[in-house]
């Protein structure tokens, strides 16, 4: 696809860069629908750089190439291929994507970028007590587990135990074994708020209470030290038995391992020989990178971690999992920002983070936007939400009388009091439990209204966005050129049979064959080899003899080619000349060559099979030009000229 193919697919794959223009000065119409100056001046100065054709770039050529871009996209609407399923679905995934985009706030998300990756440079040991408290808590429960833990904290300070009062009082299930320690971790590891407070809080202190989805938590920071970074590492594992017998004591076997180690055997041979991890003796005991934290094992991260060099080993361990030695095959320290500043942008966006950006876009959008309430209607839909909702046994009454009042007005936006009925019927499932039922009608509406507020801005973004608004009818003028141009021409040319084979009658001196060499190419880094089968050809010994005498399944010391080859071929050393016959030894590069030519055959036309596919190509150009002519014939198009000008000289 060449030509203006290839503007369809500049504009189709194009990444928008500038922001719409200011000007509307009109630069053409097609039948009285206007197309401006600046648009096409966007879309000239954004796809240049990518037009190798310098035709192309000469701003006339390049306007009748916009012109008829045009052209094909009115012929789809016309033809209805934009109310087609499969183009309304692809349009709608691809707008929820780009959406994303535009309702990030720049400056707080490369804020949260930085900071994830400096905490990354730092491991944090801490200790918590966490006291459960659901999400949506009343007042007063919520407040006597933070009031219970400031209570703790006080304690704590004053001296007495933290990992005492973790074991007694902690509601996390694994305080019983850990009393609260947690070991080491880093930045993406824990809930964002939980990161925080241990981010945040000096080596000794202990945090005011924290509120995350699992409840409250105090966090005592017990030390920080500087990243370990990664560490990819094998080990020889056995697993622990609940009692030890006469014939299988782990520990005595680890050792024996261990001296087999000592005097030379391979790590690997024995890992594939004695490990009793399933997932790595195969593979000589290898594990996948790690970081602290990740392997759920402090003991044995320290053992990896504590070893220097690439291979050496540790001695045998114990974990909770069993016995093992281990032996270190790389580390890898932290990378720099900028190597990671995607993937940590990945991870903001899809953790806690990820809550502190929607909540930031609220703000703005509250005050962005007026919100106006109708109190009367709102007391009246809290006379119909009952106990019920509770149990989920609430419903929506039957045909209300105040279903089509406008509760709210958002901006320009009415929404009426049956949809948020609706919305209160569905929040039964979320299992929100404040009380009393005035109290969680409160909570539902304000609730319900960030959320209309970022939906209103979303289904807005087009007005709000200029750049999103070009991005999304170039997304969608693109799938419709593909679907039109593949209806209309690319399919067509292939399976019109009879015109494609009229097309190249009338066309076949444009598909010829250059002279051609029918030979075969015997190759090899080693003169001595090359003179070897040199010398065998003389003598009237076939390639295959080569091939047999020279190549082991270990080894491959000549390459052989042999086909058909057109004069400039890469296949043809640049020096060769035409013999029939073995040629000399000819030197190219690293290479050595000889040939052996059969046949040298003259310049001639290109069978259709030959060359279908460009044949293909030209004939869907030709019915691509074909096809736009008749539809310039069938418009009516103005270009103003005083207006090119202008934007000639703006681009010059």
């Amino acid at each position: 696809m060449k030509c203006n193919s290839f503007f369809i697919l500049l504009l189709f794959f194009g990444v928008l860069s500038t922001a719409q223009t200011e000007s509307n000065d009109v630069l053409f119409t097609i039948d009285n629908q206007e197309y401006n100056a600046d648009e096409f001046k966007r879309v000239y100065q954004k796809n240049i750089d990518l037009v190798k054709d310098e035709s192309q770039k000469d701003i006339d050529q390049y306007l009748q190439l916009y012109i008829a871009y045009k052209l094909k996209v009115n012929k789809a609407y016309e033809l209805g291929l934009d109310e087609k399923s499969q183009f309304k679905s692809e349009l709608t995934s691809y707008r929820s994507q780009l959406a994303k985009k535009y309702l990030l706030d720049k400056k707080v998300t490369q804020e949260l970028v930085e900071e994830g990756y400096n905490r990354l440079k730092k491991e944090v040991r801490a200790s918590h007590i966490l006291l459960r408290v659901d999400e949506y808590a009343s007042p007063e429960d919520t407040l006597k587990a933070y009031n219970k833990l400031l209570e703790l904290k006080v304690r704590a300070e004053k001296g007495e135990s933290f990992s005492t009062m973790a074991e007694n009082y902690s509601e996390d299930p694994s305080a019983k074994q850990n009393k609260g320690d947690l070991g080491y971790f880093t930045a993406f590891k824990m809930v964002y708020p939980f990161e925080n407070a241990a981010y945040t809080t000096p080596v000794g202190g202990i945090s005011m209470p924290v509120r995350t989805k699992f409840g409250y938590h105090i966090v005592k920071v017990d030390d920080v030290r500087p990243s370990r970074g990664e560490a990819i590492a094998a080990h020889i594992m056995l697993f622990k038995k609940e009692k030890d017998t006469a014939t299988f004591k782990p520990k005595d076997k680890i050792y024996d391992i261990y001296l087999k180690l000592k005097q030379g055997e391979k790590f690997e041979t024995l890992a594939k020989n004695y490990s009793e991890d399933g997932a790595s003796a195969s593979n000589g005991g290898k594990l996948e990178k790690f970081g602290t934290g990740e392997v759920g094992s402090v003991p044995f991260e320290d053992a990896v971690f504590s070893l220097e060099k690439p291979g050496d080993y540790s001695e045998p361990f114990e974990t909770i999992y069993g016995w093992h030695i281990v032996k270190l095959i790389e580390k890898i320290p932290l990378q720099s920002f900028e190597e990671l500043e995607s993937k940590i942008k990945f991870k903001v966006l899809r953790d806690d983070r990820s809550v502190v950006l929607k909540n930031t876009l609220t703000e703005k959008l509250q005050a962005k936007y007026k919100v106006t309430h109708n109190k009367k209607m709102f007391n009246e839909v809290g006379k119909v939400f009952t106990d019920k909702f509770y149990n989920k046994s609430w419903s929506t009454p039957e045909k209300y009388k105040y279903d089509a009042e406008v509760l709210l007005k958002l901006d320009t936006l009415d929404i009426k009091v049956k949809e948020f009925l609706n919305y209160l019927y569905a929040q039964q499932n979320s299992d929100i439990a404040i009380k009393p039922k005035e109290k969680l009608l409160d909570f539902l509406y304000d609730k319900y209204i960030k959320e209309q507020l970022n939906l209103y801005y979303t289904n807005n973004l087009e007005e709000e966005m200029p750049e999103f608004k070009s991005v999304m009818t170039e997304y969608k003028e693109g799938i419709l050129l593909f679907d039109l141009m593949s209806e209309n021409v690319w399919s067509k040319a292939k399976k019109d049979t009879l015109g494609l084979k009229a097309f190249y009658e009338k066309n076949k001196e444009n598909y010829k064959w250059g002279v051609r060499y029918d030979v075969k190419i015997i190759s090899s880094t080693d003169l001595k080899v090359i003179k070897k089968s040199r010398k065998h050809l003389t003598k009237g010994k076939g390639v295959e003899y080569i091939r047999r005498t020279f190549n082991t399944e270990q080894e491959n010391k000549v390459m052989i080619e042999e086909g058909i080859f057109e004069v400039g071929s890469q296949k043809l050393p640049k020096s060769y000349v035409y013999v029939d016959g073995v040629s000399d030894i000819i030197e190219e590069g690293d290479y050595f060559y000889i040939l052996v030519g059969k046949e040298k055959l003259p310049a001639s036309v290109k069978e259709l099979d030959e060359t279908k596919g460009q044949v293909i190509s030209d004939y869907q150009q030709f019915l691509e030009k074909q096809w736009v002519e008749e539809m310039k014939a069938k418009s009516t198009i103005t270009i103003n000229e005083g207006i090119l000008d202008k934007v000639k000289k703006s681009l010059q």
